[in-house]
């Protein structure tokens, strides 16, 4: 949860519908309002996954089409352009930008105040058993806060919302976790980005582009904690969205 009261106490804490085209790679700069924090686009903290049964180039050649729906565009980071649409059909949403890593919610041996200067004990959405999400084993998404550019739960998206993130050749399922600040775009959790090759290190890793996020309007992983739940979902409505390509042969 990235809004600005709570990133300037957490802090001050550690230190004391038009056509549109996808912008262009951001810049190298942590979503968090105030501090730059350079990544490292090239390492990669493990394997890379690619899940269910269809491919990163199908579900990207229905995503080069933008129809604008929010009412500005987004900025990746801090001190970067606002050139991010969010975009629409039917039944999804997407948009292509940067990784940013959340590390909050669950305090882990990998997310914690000692790892992240930002840490927060808390994401907006909760497990079944209404604790917070652990961000070291779960892929969850980070979306806008609400606002008047862009609300999410106006257009089907909300906490367990099912999303395909891919990352080069990559593909892998997730769920809508937390929000963050209402004018920046491209984050998710550390389970994410470890998930698909990209070093999760919340204070350096990242991704500084090329990263696309779908969402699919009024489906939901349940619950929001599994992510079996999240690929047996994901890779149905996958299918479908692409158009009934043809599989990978990959089990889902």
């Amino acid at each position: 949860m990235r809004n600005g009261t709570a990133v300037l106490v957490a802090a001050l804490g550690a230190a004391l519908l038009a056509p549109a085209a996808f912008p262009a790679s951001a810049q190298q700069l942590s979503s968090r309002p105030g501090v730059k924090s350079p990544r490292n686009t090239a390492g990669s903290a493990g394997p890379a996954l690619h899940e269910g049964s269809v491919r990163a180039a199908d579900l990207l050649a229905h995503t080069q089409k933008c129809r604008q729906i929010s009412k500005g565009k987004y900025r990746t980071d801090g001190d970067a352009r606002a050139d991010v649409p969010v975009c629409g059909t039917r039944d999804t949403v997407f948009w292509k930008a940067d990784m940013d890593i959340d590390c909050d919610g669950q305090r882990t041996k990998a997310c914690n105040r000692r790892t992240d200067p930002l840490f927060l004990h808390a994401t907006t959405y909760q497990q079944s058993d209404g604790r917070h999400l652990n961000a070291e084993r779960l892929p969850y998404v980070v979306v806008p806060g609400p606002s008047r550019r862009w609300n999410h739960a106006a257009h089907g998206i909300t906490g367990g919302t099912v999303a395909a993130v891919v990352h080069r050749d990559q593909v892998l399922y997730a769920v809508v976790g937390d929000t963050g600040p209402a004018d920046l775009i491209g984050e998710a959790s550390y389970a994410a980005a470890r998930a698909l090759g990209i070093s999760p290190d919340p204070r350096t890793g990242g991704a500084a582009s090329d990263v696309t996020y779908i969402f699919f309007k009024g489906h939901k992983a349940a619950p929001i904690e599994s992510h079996r739940a999240a690929v047996a979902r994901g890779d149905a409505l996958a299918r479908q969205f692409a158009g009934g390509v043809r599989a990978t042969g990959r089990p889902g």
